[in-house]
């Protein structure tokens, strides 16, 4: 079994904030997070795929396909948006990146896994080059 790893790249703006919270308590809980002029991050996208490599054309899915299953399901949906208010599958979640990561796999799941032999392996999101989280499935 081979598994191989598509990088992309977007922007978003978020807030953390619970609205039962006093601004006191999300300041106290969220920090910086809880700004309510929003703020934002530069987030790495890393959708790894696995499964066994087709001897006839030497790869497990054609990257292109990969991409554009990417794209279309997440990266349109998602860049330079605001993640609270603007994203459908995000609508009524805390946009935390790691629920953010797990909504992102469960967009990605059903497409990728329509190709015969290849299977959604995992989704790393990166939200700074320290901070990321990594969702495997179920």
């Amino acid at each position: 079994m081979i598994h191989i790893t598509r990088r992309e790249h977007f922007n978003a703006a978020h807030r953390m904030y619970r609205e039962e919270w006093s601004a006191e308590k999300n300041q106290e809980v969220f920090g910086k997070c809880a700004n309510p002029n929003w703020h934002g991050h530069n987030y790495n996208l890393y959708v790894t795929v696995k499964g066994e490599i087709s001897y006839e054309t030497g790869y497990l899915m054609d990257l292109k396909e990969l991409k554009q299953i990417i794209n279309d399901r997440v990266i349109e949906k998602l860049d330079h948006k605001n993640l609270n208010k603007d994203v459908d599958f995000m609508e009524g979640k805390m946009a935390s990146t790691e629920i953010l990561c797990i909504e992102i796999f469960n967009q990605l799941k059903e497409p990728i896994e329509a190709y015969p032999g290849v299977f959604l392996h995992s989704v790393r999101l990166a939200e700074t080059e320290n901070n990321s989280a990594e969702y495997f499935g179920n």
